[in-house]
């Protein structure tokens, strides 16, 4: 290769980091300022709004902010517990029923199952606000408003759960259980003890969606538990901080909550990244 051309080369490299460079600092400072403002005082904040660093000036780096989300007004413990016993609950009987549900549509053969898995593909379609006041009327009709009852159950079912572990029930061979079969096993056994360990990549991935996605539910916790304080969950509770507090909302507050309520989310993905991008993967090769 000739000096101009490695030179040029190099040149478009250099070019081509940059850009990455850039667009990467794009999408993490609003992430890094965050971290940094949940340290700063209030003064702080309103004189230095994107500083990356604490400003003497004002005594420097804080934890005013986090020893707030204990306060009265804000009763951050009790909100992550919510959290967590909704997202447990939550995500075990998704785990369940979808798997159960996938299974049943990728191997049993009844009349309607076409049907079925049209149906459960057709709501997929439709948009989760659209939703919401059927969910909301029916759960008074049932009386479940301001119930933990009313937090789990209606997200218990999950369309796209049932789509994924279907189309990964489907890559698995038919060998084993028709092996299963021959030495008697019954169709539950094959499902509970060679199918469902066989399914580990897809269940982790399911496992992976629903948490992230039960742990940062709004509207739904929103609806279902309108007028029970003690029912709020992390998101409904750092939402109506800014209204608690009037026209001075408490913004390190609000932001060290939005930090450690990400926290173990990233956690998890991080963890079962490998599996989780190998069940999707293995779910999606097939239509």
């Amino acid at each position: 290769m000739t000096q101009p051309s490695l030179l040029r080369t190099v040149a478009r490299r250099l070019f081509g980091y940059g850009v990455l460079v850039f667009f990467a600092g794009v999408f993490i400072y609003p992430f890094l300022l965050t971290i940094a403002s949940s340290f700063k005082s209030l003064p702080d904040i309103q004189a230095n709004p994107v500083a990356l660093l604490p400003s003497p000036e004002f005594g420097g780096a804080t934890l005013e902010g986090i020893a707030r989300l204990n306060s009265p007004q804000i009763r951050f413990p009790r909100w992550a517990l919510n959290s967590a016993i909704t997202t447990v609950a939550v995500v075990v009987l998704r785990l369940t029923l979808d798997a159960t549900a996938g299974y049943a549509l990728a191997r049993l053969r009844f009349r309607g199952r076409r049907l079925l898995f049209a149906m459960v593909v057709a709501v997929m379609a439709v948009p989760g606000v659209v939703l919401l006041v059927p969910r909301f009327l029916v759960m008074r009709q049932l009386g479940i408003l301001n119930t933990y009852a009313g937090l789990i159950l209606p997200l218990a079912f999950d369309a796209f759960g049932i789509f994924l572990m279907k189309q990964f029930f489907e890559q698995l061979p038919r060998e084993i259980e028709e092996a299963a079969a021959v030495d008697g096993a019954s169709t539950w056994q094959v499902f509970r003890h060679i199918m469902l360990p066989m399914a580990a990549p897809g269940l982790i991935a399911l496992t992976i969606l629903s948490t992230q996605g039960v742990w940062n539910e709004f509207m739904h916790m929103l609806i279902a538990a309108p007028s029970e304080p003690d029912l709020k969950t992390l998101t409904v509770g750092l939402a109506g901080i800014r209204g608690a507090f009037g026209e001075a909302p408490p913004w390190n507050t609000i932001l060290a909550g939005s930090i450690i309520t990400t926290i173990p989310i990233a956690v998890i993905f991080f963890i079962f990244q490998r599996y989780f991008v190998q069940g999707l993967a293995t779910s999606g090769t097939k239509g």
